[in-house]
């Protein structure tokens, strides 16, 4: 018999809550398999059995909150078939071993199984495709999937129409929401739902920010011309030869390098009574999931080119939509880019990332006129930026001048392979 403990999940994290048992008492489990899928502050981690045999109990519920160290199941030798009848008959344990091996063949016939978890056959999935399908009271069993390995993904699942038999769950899913709507005292019908804890941290953690710095926040804008063609020139080369597609972030990740080294006080952290300068540049990178925004980190970016700069931001992007994010993942920036222009925010003051204390915020790329002289005004592709900064720390010198030094780079991005 085997406890399965809540593990060590970071310095910061101490507790997390159960998003979904991917195992039931009775379930036959491999050593090394998946059996709960905890989410925390940050990521949703999947805890393995470091032993093989049956469930035989699960001491958390999910949406229970559970604390690392804490036994929240328990796994007992066999191999499942017995687990079965364990709760109707505890004292004949033995006895249906042989009679519920023979039965197994069966199983696969029973077609009103609630889940193929319970049938034993559980879909391969990712943890933010079971997530959204536990949501929409689907069976994963029933939704196609065209990736080559079976591994059934969220947009498997958004893409999914139940028609027949599969739309019997979702529609009694939907009941209890619905039923249970409370009204206002005003009569009108509202629905309460219970914030995730990703979303009660990042509340906390940003309202925190807000009343613990002194926010600042300065603006510039850009005239994209000059990146946009050049991209243009390279981008097939760059592909071809990188398998990766150059984007803009790259552009402003080395422009932002250049303007930390130029500006080193807004690669800083404040400790007390001390600045602790950083002489590294590791830079978050803003990504937006569904369970809400989340920053991993592209490690060492001064000594990275374009194309590696790339790939890892394409990489960390796709952990964050499957879920995948490793605390290491986001742990540890000494700056942050995020990018509302891509949902097409023209302009916005973006909050600082925990102690970090400044953060760039880029928008939508618009086509403006703009004045070239006294005499000419020709459209050109526009965009406004932003530099949110403690007033503790840096002084609106510093952060104009790193500001302008970013749109100086970006203006003239042949001077970014000179910065290295």
């Amino acid at each position: 018999m085997a406890e399965i403990k809540v593990p060590e999940l970071a310095e910061s994290i101490t507790e997390g809550t159960i998003a979904q048992w991917l195992k039931q008492p009775g379930d036959a489990v491999e050593k090394g398999e998946y059996i709960v899928e905890l989410e925390t502050d940050k990521v949703n981690v999947e805890v393995v059995s470091d032993e093989a045999g049956v469930i035989q109990e699960l001491k958390a519920a999910e949406g229970d909150t559970v604390e690392v160290g804490q036994v929240i199941a328990i796994v007992a030798a066999g191999d499942g078939a017995a687990a079965a009848p364990a709760q109707e008959a505890p004292a004949a344990q033995e006895a249906p071993k042989e009679t519920a091996s023979q039965e197994e063949p069966k199983q696969p016939e029973v077609k009103e199984a609630p889940a193929a978890e319970e049938s034993g056959q559980r879909p391969i999935a990712s943890p933010a495709a079971r997530k959204l399908a536990r949501e929409k009271g689907i069976d994963l069993s029933q939704v196609p999937t065209v990736d080559p390995m079976g591994r059934v993904r969220k947009q498997d699942v958004e893409s999914y129409n139940p028609n027949q038999k599969p739309a019997a769950p979702a529609q009694q899913a939907s009941k209890p929401s619905q039923a249970a709507a409370p009204k206002q005292d005003d009569g009108k019908p509202v629905v309460r739902e219970k914030l995730s804890r990703r979303r009660q941290t990042i509340a906390n953690r940003l309202l925190e920010v807000t009343q613990s710095t002194a926010m600042l926040t300065t603006f510039n804008e850009i005239d994209m011309s000059a990146v946009m063609e050049l991209r243009k020139r390279k981008k097939d080369k760059f592909f071809d030869d990188h398998d990766v597609r150059l984007g803009f972030m790259s552009f402003f990740t080395k422009a932002v390098v250049a303007a930390l080294k130029k500006y080193p006080a807004v690669n800083s952290e404040l400790d007390g009574n001390e600045l602790v300068l950083k002489k590294y540049y590791d830079i978050g990178v803003a990504v937006s999931t569904d369970e809400g925004l989340v920053v991993p980190v592209v490690r060492d970016c001064d000594r990275k080119n374009f194309a590696e700069i790339e790939k890892d931001i394409l990489g960390l992007a796709l952990k964050a939509r499957d879920n995948k994010l490793a605390i290491s993942d986001l742990q540890g920036g000494t700056f942050t880019i995020t990018n509302g222009g891509v949902f097409g925010s023209l302009l916005s003051t973006p909050i600082l990332n925990g102690t970090q204390v400044g953060i760039l915020g880029m928008h939508t790329i618009q086509t403006r006129p703009v004045a070239i002289d006294n005499e000419r005004i020709e459209n050109r592709p526009m965009m406004y930026v932003a530099l949110s900064y403690d007033h503790r720390v840096i002084d609106g010198k510093e952060a104009v001048g790193f500001l302008k030094t970013v749109k100086e780079l970006i203006e003239n991005p042949e001077d970014l392979l000179l910065e290295g």
